[in-house]
């Protein structure tokens, strides 16, 4: 069973208040390129896998999805999104990915974000998600990248010339890395991007677009922090096809 951090009473008043749920979609930086990767909505059947409060369900809805199902770990997140969420075509169940089956040719698009990192076995979930889809069906993913989340700790030093500088060791040592976010001990697991995209295309899929998200020069003069975000890449994202 994947670790549940997000039902920690401390973990999840702290996540809350992240401007990516407190604004949805509006306070994600990288969903600008997530749009870009995604299919035409209108008509789809989605699974949101990871969906959180259910920012990214009823999106799709809104631009036109036939249904949407919301599958979260977390009772917390499911809770919040469905008070959050007044639509019959968006339904929510509460189940590990790390178990997780879904019937076979269900869905035109799955859609995870930045929940896959949290997967041990990522081959049988790139598997079942292939099941899952009908032919020509999308997924389209976010992940901690692999460079921001291969060391055992984390964070940003200096080098000799003052620079900012972000630590890369480990990278080809792969399994587990716990960090401190919020509460200690939050459980990852860290796999090179070849790992990552040779288990897609091990069950099947043709890779159709790989992204390390950058802030755009507007985004950095509208949120200076962002400017961070150039030296090293925070995340991955990942558009594939069945």
């Amino acid at each position: 069973m994947a670790q549940n951090i997000y039902d920690d009473p401390g973990f999840f008043a702290g996540y809350s208040q992240l401007p990516r749920q407190v604004r949805g979609l509006l306070g994600t930086p990288e969903w600008p390129a997530i749009r870009a990767m995604l299919p035409d909505i209108p008509d789809k059947r989605v699974v949101d896998l990871g969906c959180g409060f259910g920012w990214m369900s009823r999106w799709m809805r809104e631009q036109g999805a036939s249904g949407v199902l919301g599958v979260d770990l977390s009772q917390n997140m499911i809770a919040r999104a469905t008070a959050m969420t007044q639509d019959p075509a968006i339904t929510y169940e509460i189940a590990d990915l790390e178990t997780l089956e879904l019937p076979k040719a269900t869905f035109d698009l799955a859609y995870s974000a930045l929940t896959f990192h949290y997967i041990r076995d990522f081959d049988r979930l790139a598997r079942m998600l292939y099941r899952t889809l009908v032919p020509d069906g999308h997924l389209v993913f976010t992940i901690e990248h692999p460079i921001y989340m291969a060391a055992a700790h984390p964070g940003w030093g200096q080098d000799q010339d003052g620079r900012k500088t972000w630590p890369v060791n480990s990278y080809f040592i792969e399994g587990e890395r716990r960090t401190d976010w919020y509460v200690k001990g939050v459980l990852k697991y860290h796999r090179t991007i070849g790992t990552t995209l040779n288990a897609l295309i091990g069950a099947g899929f043709t890779l159709r677009h790989v992204e390390e998200f950058s802030p755009t020069r507007e985004q950095i003069k509208a949120v200076p922090e962002l400017a961070d975000e150039l030296e090293r890449p925070m995340m991955m994202l990942v558009s594939a096809q069945r």
